[in-house]
Parts: structure tokens; C-alpha cells; sequence
């Protein structure tokens, strides 16, 4: 499909008459800049995982620049023309919350506000696994040292729901949990959590990056290549994260590793300022620059 895409693809770019092609690592963007490359259409390739995936890798050779979301990933790309660390566009910026806009999202969360705060969410890979490490922690009431603010996902929460149930908790009446289906707001609630413990796809270490919070990994297995594996490195080699394998997650292993962590206010806090001294600023000026001057 991918080949026969490409002719199809011609057409498309022939009416259109782009200046420039971008591809941002999807299988989809195969066809296209290889169709551009063909019709001589300058193309731009970003990447934004740790380990490059298999189009930035088939197309690298065609492609005019190659931009990076982590340097990482520049030792894994070979025959480029031109790459540059640009890092990854991301809705998550560096704008704070002030002390006393904490303190009253907590009151609006009905949240202690002496209590550590740990943040827990899936990702669009599905976090079955997570689910079920957390529910554990909940039914066992695991968490006396640290408070949970759970985003289960808008179609999984009526299946978390009616599994407390049948063990007889109430999801809306749950000592130091908040379970939600969704968060729209989610860097200020970053900003309120002392720990994230989430998968890792390049755009949440991208976002985490950015607030400077620390964060306990659980990559998406992938049967090959694990790119997520390799995004948590990017944060666990600068002391910014931990990585727990998702063959290896359990309730206890999980709680452990979060109440080791939250009993030590002073390293946490270091974990989260090491997390944003990674990030990368002004992303989307770079970005444009280097297709401005393409």
C-alpha cells in the first residue's frame, strides 16, 4: 500500500504545489516525501523519539534536514544531509503557577495540601498494565504516604469504576485518590504533582521536560524496537526519572518505588530541576527557522 500510495501522492503534491514537504515519522509520510522527492520538492524530516523509527530511517537519505526532538537520536541516523536537535513541539510550556494558584487548584481538587501528590496517566499506547498496578494500590489502600490523582481515560473509567465497586469502594469517595476520566488542563496539574508515573512517548517526556517534574516510567512494551524505552533513558540517564518495565510491574513494586521516592522531598525536588534542564527552548522559532531557510 505504501508503494502504490506514492503515485497517489504525486497527484496530490502536482495540485497542491507545496514549497516544502514535512514528515514527522509516521508510516504515512513515506509515500508523500517519496513522491516529493520525485517531483523534486525540498522535504523536512522530524523526529521525535530517542530512536528513530523506520520511515525517518528509510527516508533520511532523500530528505534535505532531518530535526531531532533529543540529540540521543542524531547517533542513530546515518546518511543525513543535515540534522539539527530542535526538540518537539508540545501545548506544555514553561509558564508557572504561583504558590497561591496551587494552593487553590489542591482546594478545588479537594486535595491535602501537605500530602505528596503523584500524578497517574496512560497514554494513547493503552495502560492496561498501569490499571491494574494502580487499582491494586487503591483496593490494598497502599498509598497512606502520598495522595493519587488518576487519569484513567474517558472509556475506561466506567470498567474502574464498577471494579471498585465489586470491592465495595465508591470511585468519588476515595482517602487521597481523584479519579478522573480525562484532564484538559494537564500542565497545571503537572505543576501541583511531586512525581508522574506515566508511559513514556515522546511527547510526555517532552512535556515533562518542560514543567520539571519527576517521573516513574512504564514504557509500552513494543514486540520490536522499544522506542519508549529509549525515550525514559533520556530522563533516567540524567537522574530526572526511574523506568519500571511493564513485565516487571506490580502493585508493591510500583507503591515501593513511588513511597521511596516521595519520603525524600529534597532528591525529588533535584529529580524535577535535572527533568527541565533538558528540556529545549523556543522549539517552535527553531523549527521555523530551519524551514525558512531550507
Amino acid at each position: 500500500k505504501t508503494i502504490k500510495a506514492v503515485s497517489h501522492a504525486k497527484k496530490i503534491l502536482k495540485e497542491f504545489k507545496p514549497d516544502i514537504v514535512i514528515g514527522t515519522g509516521g508510516y504515512i509520510c513515506v509515500s508523500v516525501c517519496m513522491a516529493a522527492s520525485q517531483l523534486k520538492i525540498p522535504i523536512i524530516l522530524h523526529e521525535s523519539n530517542a530512536f528513530p523509527g523506520v520511515a525517518v530511517k528509510v527516508m533520511a537519505k532523500k530528505a534535505d534536514e532531518i530535526l531531532l526532538g533529543f540529540e540521543e537520536a542524531k547517533e542513530r541516523i546515518s546518511n543525513a544531509r543535515k540534522i539539527v536537535v530542535t526538540g518537539t513541539p508540545t501545548k506544555v510550556n514553561s509558564n508557572r503557577l504561583s504558590d497561591e494558584q496551587k494552593y487553590n487548584l489542591k482546594q478545588e481538587m479537594k486535595l491535602k495540601q501537605d500530602l505528596p501528590v503523584v500524578l497517574f496517566f496512560g497514554g494513547s499506547q493503552g495502560a492496561q498494565s498501569i490499571n491494574n498496578a494502580i487499582l491494586g494500590i487503591i483496593e490494598n489502600k497502599l498509598n497512606e504516604k502520598y495522595q493519587i490523582v488518576w487519569a484513567v481515560g474517558p472509556g475506561n473509567y466506567d470498567e474502574v469504576k464498577e471494579k471498585l465497586r465489586i470491592k465495595n469502594i465508591d470511585i468519588d469517595n476515595i482517602e487521597n485518590t481523584k479519579i478522573l476520566p480525562y484532564i484538559y488542563n494537564m500542565q497545571e496539574i503537572m505543576q501541583i504533582s511531586d512525581l508522574v508515573v506515566c508511559r513514556s512517548g515522546a511527547m510526555t517526556i517532552t512535556e515533562i521536560a518542560n514543567v520539571g517534574v519527576p517521573a516513574i516510567f512504564i514504557p509500552f512494551p513494543f514486540a520490536t524496537e522499544n522506542h519508549q524505552e529509549y525515550n525514559a533513558k533520556v530522563l533516567e540517564n540524567v537522574g530526572a526519572a526511574k523506568i519500571i518495565l511493564d513485565k516487571n510491574l506490580t502493585s508493591n513494586e510500583l507503591n515501593s518505588t513511588i513511597t521511596n521516592l516521595v519520603e525524600n522531598k529534597n532528591a525529588l525536588k533535584d529529580m524535577g530541576k535535572k527533568a527541565n534542564q533538558v528540556a529545549i527552548q523556543n522549539v517552535e522559532e527553531k523549527i521555523y527557522k530551519e524551514i525558512k531557510e531550507l
